[in-house]
């Protein structure tokens, strides 16, 4: 291992590198030209926006504390020098991490490179290294450059001008009851509302589709801003949040560990009126526990997996992030995505999968920007298809259906539960479909809002 002490340096071999960002810290790469400054927003690579329009750079999600991103060296291009590696807090300073450290590390897994932070103070976001060109390679330099004005100090230094806006958000149009006999005007591309949760089925019995999970009432609530929410009483196991933000602003969800700190996000976004589907994971031992960021009014559901819309021939629409069930035998998945900002696509094959309190590791699928026209393979289901991130309007569908070589076969589900269920959510009009954020203003919602 290359311990390197501040301000000191290390070759690094001109490969894809992997580097951990620990303890605690949310991590962000910076690329800088020979000005030191980012060429654009695209150039700052973070949650809302994981992976460089290049594919050189990527933010590889975290456990445990540690954050990874992945930096292909001989894929950067020319006209960047440095990428910056930056830790931030999402709360309290650097001084308040225990042992922050950033680690690169070579394909096989060696460690090249490695620097612990030890005189952190009252500073919210630090330059902990950087990757730099030297002599037609590149070299690693410990650098511990801390900003007590946070990211918005940072990125000042670096060419983003974080006080500038693109003009007014849009205000969210107040609902109106439409009128009678009269057909509603037709739009260039078809935004649903929200999908309506499948029935659930109180008691044991199970659809004969769909048996991995466990059985419940659906637990509801709705407040209005930041929250925590503590959800009683659900089996173990993995179930679908459904949340829907009727604000603008940043809306992030993350769920809370046995020691009340935030895991690795659900949502991260700064699409007006954000709405979605996620997946999460119901600890073994307490409650489901999350805490949302939110601006304005916002709903919350916790529902079974079994209430997940199938993948047929038919097009499934919606916009916003989604949890299908592939149920049938191999087909290949055609996604039609026409937001701006990523798509992500993870897939969990439960064949052989045996425990039904935990997911199986997911294979990512897709994990692109902009625009796109996909089609994906997918093995005999069962399988969840989980569209983590997807801020825009989307379809899909199965083609070249096959028939399932034998029915499916999955462990026992766990007992159904009866969950309390919080006040009722009263009656909403159909959630207009996400705004579109353009890349510079995410970058400043970022900065503005949720890492400051």
């Amino acid at each position: 291992m290359g311990e390197v002490v501040k301000g000191g340096n290390a070759f690094v071999p001109s490969v894809p590198v992997r580097i951990a960002v620990r303890n605690g810290l949310d991590a962000s790469a910076w690329l800088l030209t020979a000005d030191g400054r980012v060429r654009g927003d695209a150039d700052v690579v973070f949650h809302g926006a994981p992976v460089h329009p290049s594919g050189a750079v990527r933010l590889a999600g975290g456990e445990d504390g540690t954050v990874w991103l992945e930096v292909g060296l001989t894929a950067v291009e020319e006209e960047i020098v440095r990428v910056l590696v930056v830790g931030s807090t999402d709360g309290g300073a650097i001084r308040d991490v225990a042992g922050p450290s950033v680690e690169a590390f070579a394909p096989d897994g060696t460690s090249v490179a490695r620097y612990d932070v030890t005189d952190g103070g009252g500073e919210t976001a630090m330059v902990l290294a950087e990757l730099y060109r030297r002599a037609g390679g590149w070299k690693f330099r410990a650098v511990g450059q801390g900003y007590l004005d946070g990211l918005t100090g940072l990125a000042g230094d670096h060419g983003v001008d974080v006080a500038a806006d693109d003009g007014p958000r849009p205000e969210p149009m107040p609902a109106a009851a439409p009128a009678p006999n009269v057909p509603a005007p037709a739009v260039p591309y078809p935004v649903p509302a929200p999908p309506v949760a499948q029935p659930v089925i109180p008691g044991p019995v199970l659809p004969a589709d769909w048996s991995f999970g466990a059985v419940f009432e659906p637990y509801a609530q709705d407040g209005r801003d930041n929250d925590v929410i503590t959800v009683d009483g659900l089996p173990p196991g993995p179930v679908i949040v459904e949340l829907t933000v009727e604000g603008g602003g940043y809306t992030g969800l993350w769920p809370l560990d046995r020691r009340n700190k935030k895991k690795e996000s659900l949502v991260n976004s700064t699409e007006h009126a954000f709405r979605g589907r996620l997946l999460t994971v119901v600890p073994e031992r307490g409650p489901l526990r999350l805490r949302l960021q939110a601006e304005g009014r916002w709903q919350l559901r916790v529902l079974p997996l079994v209430a997940g819309r199938r993948l047929t021939e038919e097009w499934l629409e919606w916009g916003g992030p989604d949890v299908l069930l592939h149920t049938a035998g191999t087909a290949d998945l055609a996604i039609r995505y026409r937001g701006d900002d990523n798509l992500i696509v993870h897939l969990f094959e439960l064949a052989g999968h045996e425990d039904p309190t935990t997911l199986p590791s997911y294979e990512n699928a897709v994990n692109e920007i902009g625009k796109r026209r996909e089609t994906v393979p997918l093995p005999e289901g069962p399988v969840i298809v989980h569209l983590e991130m997807a801020d825009g309007p989307w379809q899909a569908r199965l083609k070249g259906l096959q028939p399932h070589s034998a029915p499916p076969t999955l462990p026992i589900p766990v007992p159904a539960a009866s969950v309390p269920s919080a006040a009722p959510v009263p009656g909403t009009a159909p959630i207009p479909a996400p705004g579109k954020v353009s890349e510079p203003r995410k970058v400043r919602d970022w900065l503005r809002r949720g890492r400051r």
